[in-house]
């Protein structure tokens, strides 16, 4: 029993990793498309999205498996129920790539009235957020998991540098509001993935100390 119990954890975390790998390829995807221009590969990106969902619900069934049926003791239901938590932020990260690919579709045949660079930035960190609390998880790395939160002041200062030029491009000129807008939302977008990997970060740490957020838990 204890073999098939080791077994379905193992699968689970193993499961996570390859989500984990989706995102991040969902994510990659959507910034080139971006840059790009390449609505085709859009398109792909927006599709992409049915596969992370069924990998969702594939983990979300062996942690209600595990907990039904395996009666995991403390450590173990901690883990379970971090890795329940963590599939609805993965879940949105997907849903939030799939935004960004959709407004690239609508600006596909405009020229983009700024470089792209700091929204390619914010695309390279909250990757690597992503990419580096599922390490932390996986690895029960709690320094890892703690320079995830943390690097969510990168892109957030990032935001404010997207912000700023937005704002400036349209006070020189109001015929580039609407566009300005459309970029400040794929920002915003790449914003929000930031924090969806603080959040899974935040229970990585519950996972690992019972801790989340500074109030005990288990």
């Amino acid at each position: 029993m204890r073999t098939q119990y080791d077994e379905q954890l193992a699968l689970m975390n193993q499961q996570l990793i390859k989500m984990g790998a989706y995102i991040e390829n969902a994510i990659d995807m959507g910034i080139k498309a971006l840059l790009d221009h390449d609505s085709e590969l859009a398109q792909k990106t927006i599709q992409y999205d049915d596969e992370i969902d069924n990998l969702e619900k594939e983990i979300e069934h062996i942690c209600l498996g595990l907990i039904l049926h395996q009666q995991p003791i403390a450590g173990d239901l901690r883990q379970v129920s971090a890795v329940l938590k963590m599939l609805t932020d993965l879940e949105r990260i997907g849903d939030h790539a799939s935004d960004i690919s959709e407004i690239t579709i609508l600006l596909a045949d405009e020229v983009y009235i700024k470089r792209l660079e700091h929204i390619q930035m914010m695309a390279d960190a909250t990757t690597k957020m992503v990419n580096d609390s599922i390490d932390a998880f996986v690895k029960k790395d709690l320094p890892l998991a703690r320079a995830v939160i943390a690097a969510d002041d990168v892109v957030d200062g990032y935001f404010i540098n997207v912000k700023e030029d937005l704002l400036a491009l349209i006070h020189e000129d109001a015929d580039n509001g609407g566009q300005a807008m459309d970029l400040l939302m794929i920002a915003k977008y790449f914003e929000r993935i930031g924090d969806h990997a603080v959040n899974i970060a935040e229970w990585v740490i519950f996972s690992i100390t019972g801790q989340h957020k500074n109030k005990r838990i288990l």
